[in-house]
């Protein structure tokens, strides 16, 4: 139950555990969005031709069709229908603090997915192959992900991204349309997969359940088999995939997740996991956070928070290609070398068995 005392339906065989999870008053979608996130949306919105295609759009858009398409072909969450989601949406709402509860539908697809649309009012969407994935709590977290997107505003640009990607499709035999839109297309994909960190977070705040959030990362990624799945080794996924390789592995890492929509599953656990252990989100469960009435600070903040998070981020990472970064900002030499060796893969075969190694690196003196 809420800290209201509001008990909640239980499904399948348990019901919600009694505990209480405590509310956030006034909280401001800024105490949980990433720093890249808003990075990332200051990047979109400073793209070249956004601004002009964001207005146009967004006259242009069939919402309405939109709504009607959900309300006519999917299930309308209610106290009649999928009773137990209506309860974890209104609770999450009352935990977050959204004062309009946004409608939530059910719709007929065997991929575990959920997704936040709509350019006036946010619409909640979650497929069937997800509610059959995730248990209660599992669930929890994903309904207030959702509900986090839907406070944060995401909604206006995943709406804007799903027309997009549709209509890139339709004018791919236009050489100079298609460039456009596939640059905007990048550019929205590139923001909403950090967004999607953000929400994370937000589902941990409305589940406060961080073993709970793991659970449901794990199940996307490997399906309903948690007997054959441990967190800490999931968790080592995460941190081999960013040291792994050199170089031609992060430009295959680029490669690889320009066309999703999503962060890659292991990724989102480990920076989730992070943020769980963090003296932020210790604090935001004190009680101490950033209000939707404090505005004035809050665009100053926000630029200093998502550069210095950027700058932390690249010094710390293990990644070829950071480390690389860093070691240019640090004066670092033989740029022309490093790159050398770095992508020789891709260009020429790997030398013979007992071969002398060709053009080997000096050995690093530690």
């Amino acid at each position: 139950m809420s800290d209201d005392g509001h008990a909640h339906n239980g499904q399948g065989n348990g019901s919600v555990p009694s505990r209480q999870r405590r509310r956030f008053p006034g909280i401001s979608s800024r105490a949980y969005e990433h720093p890249a996130d808003r990075s990332a949306l200051v990047a979109l919105r400073k793209l070249s031709g956004f601004d002009t295609v964001f207005k146009a759009l967004s006259g242009l858009l069939p919402e309405r069709s939109l709504r009607l398409l959900f309300l006519s072909d999917s299930v309308r969450v209610s106290d009649q229908q999928f009773a137990h989601l209506n309860d974890m949406l209104r609770d999450a709402c009352y935990i977050l603090d959204l004062e309009k509860v946004p409608p939530m539908y059910v719709t007929q697809d065997p991929q575990p997915n959920a997704m936040c649309i709509g350019l006036d009012e946010p619409i909640i969407v979650v497929s069937t192959g997800l509610v059959e994935l995730l248990d209660e709590e599992e669930m929890r977290a994903v309904v207030g992900h959702e509900v986090g997107h839907a406070l944060s505003g995401h909604s206006v640009y995943r709406t804007i991204l799903l027309f997009l990607t549709n209509l890139a499709l339709k004018v791919a035999w236009i050489p100079l349309g298609n460039l456009a839109v596939l640059a905007i297309v990048t550019a929205l994909r590139e923001w909403f997969r950090k967004s999607e960190l953000s929400a994370d977070r937000a589902g941990l705040l409305v589940g406060q359940d961080l073993r709970a959030s793991m659970r449901g990362l794990m199940k996307i990624a490997g399906g309903n088999h948690l007997h054959e799945m441990n967190v800490d080794a999931f968790l080592q996924q995460a941190e081999e995939y960013e040291a792994g390789g050199d170089l031609r592995d992060s430009v295959l890492k680029i490669l690889n997740v320009l066309p999703r929509s999503h962060p890659f599953t292991t990724v989102r656990a480990a920076e989730l996991k992070k943020w769980a252990e963090s003296r932020d989100f210790q604090r935001i469960m004190d009680g101490h956070y950033p209000r939707s009435e404090d505005k004035d600070a809050s665009v100053s903040d926000s630029f200093r928070e998502s550069a210095t998070h950027y700058a932390d981020h690249v010094k710390s990472s293990k990644d070829p290609l950071m480390k690389l970064v860093t070691d240019l900002a640090g004066g670092a030499g033989d740029l022309g070398g490093r790159v050398r060796r770095g992508f020789d893969g891709f260009t020429s075969p790997p030398p013979p068995k007992g071969a002398p190694p060709q053009d080997a690196p000096p050995r690093d003196e530690e």
